[in-house]
């Protein structure tokens, strides 16, 4: 998996080095994804219309051998195989976006724990943070949320390797190194001055030293300190603290949830439903018609916006392409139909 992820984040760094933006070239990435694995998705389309079309069939196969499990299963697999129809044609592409979900949202860590150990040097050195923005999200690096501040959180440093550390240090000058030194040791008196990134248990020994410094100077406390007055905002019967320089508005983790389910119901194959399916697989399908937009908002509330972003925009793609791809099999079919007659007619 680490090979994979590797390579996406290669990729999208490498349309960063021309859009100079990785919010975009988030959405570039993700469209031409989409556009490698649409033959899969026409392929796996197909094999769900000729399902839909077989399932009367089978339904009344579950009724008529209902206390046969053995001849149910050689009856229906008589009929796939008559009528070509291959269960696992469905599955297949889910199969291959699994690995490049999982792998993305490595590829999306590894680029925001990077940036998160940058920005918290800048602070450090006394410089305002530079924080790559996307319309209406400010740090593409932490959550798009009311609940998630700018600035990197204790939170998630504390989840960035100590490689990561260690090799940002590493890029800073001199100069710049001693200037971190001296901003921790004039917050931390006790700190002997030596900064270590290089082991697990080194990072362990000097994080606490990082987290007094910056929870003590005005610059990092301007980015995470609840504005006067906005103790208590009641929002859907949920009481919390707006944060002053607020990262995000929700809207990526919202379009995540309603991009999902507008994509299982256009592409039912999502949530492992065939069309006209009865029984416990109908209610497996429908639990699962709800559960993945929920899921999906947990994920993209918990996850930083540029993950957030990939999923919308590979929900929204999704769906459009099934939409399109839907109607041009529609079509495909009303002119075999319509030939069908009029060689009906002629004979």
């Amino acid at each position: 998996m680490s090979a994979i992820t590797n390579a996406l984040t290669g990729v999208i760094q490498w349309i960063y080095s021309i859009i100079h933006n990785h919010g975009w070239s988030i959405v570039i990435f993700t469209l031409l994804i989409r556009i490698v694995l649409m033959p899969l998705d026409i392929s796996s389309r197909k094999g769900m219309r000729r399902m839909s079309k077989i399932q009367p069939q089978l339904n009344a196969l579950q009724k008529k051998y209902a206390n046969d499990k053995a001849k149910l299963q050689q009856k229906q697999s008589e009929l796939m195989r008559k009528e070509r129809y291959n269960p696992l044609s469905g599955c297949l592409p889910l199969l291959i976006q699994m690995p490049i979900l999982f792998a993305m949202f490595g590829a999306m860590r590894a680029i925001a724990n990077q940036q998160v150990v940058e920005q918290v040097f800048q602070f450090l050195k006394g410089e305002t943070p530079v924080y790559e923005g996307w319309l209406w999200v400010k740090n593409l690096w932490m959550a798009d949320s009311l609940f998630a501040s700018v600035a990197p959180s204790l939170n998630s440093m504390q989840m960035v390797g100590h490689d990561v550390w260690h090799n940002v240090w590493n890029t800073l000058t001199a100069g710049d190194q001693q200037l971190v030194i001296q901003s921790i040791m004039q917050h931390v008196p006790e700190f002997g001055g030596n900064l270590d990134f290089a082991t697990a248990e080194a990072l362990k020994a000097t994080m606490p030293s990082l987290q007094a410094a910056l929870v003590q100077m005005p610059a990092y406390l301007a980015q995470i300190t609840p504005m006067a007055g906005f103790e208590n905002i009641n929002l859907i019967l949920f009481s919390f603290k707006v944060y002053e320089h607020f990262n995000g508005l929700l809207l990526l983790p919202v379009l995540a949830g309603l991009s999902q389910l507008l994509m299982t119901k256009i592409n039912p194959q999502a949530t492992g439903q065939a069309p006209g399916a009865e029984g416990q697989t109908a209610g497996m399908g429908n639990f699962m018609k709800y559960f993945f937009p929920l899921f999906s908002v947990y994920i993209c509330l918990t996850s930083n916006a540029g993950f957030a972003l990939y999923w919308v925009v590979s929900n929204l793609i999704a769906t459009a392409m099934s939409y399109f791809i839907n109607i041009y099999f529609d079509n495909k079919e009303k002119r075999e139909a319509g030939m069908k007659l009029q060689e009906g007619t002629v004979k």
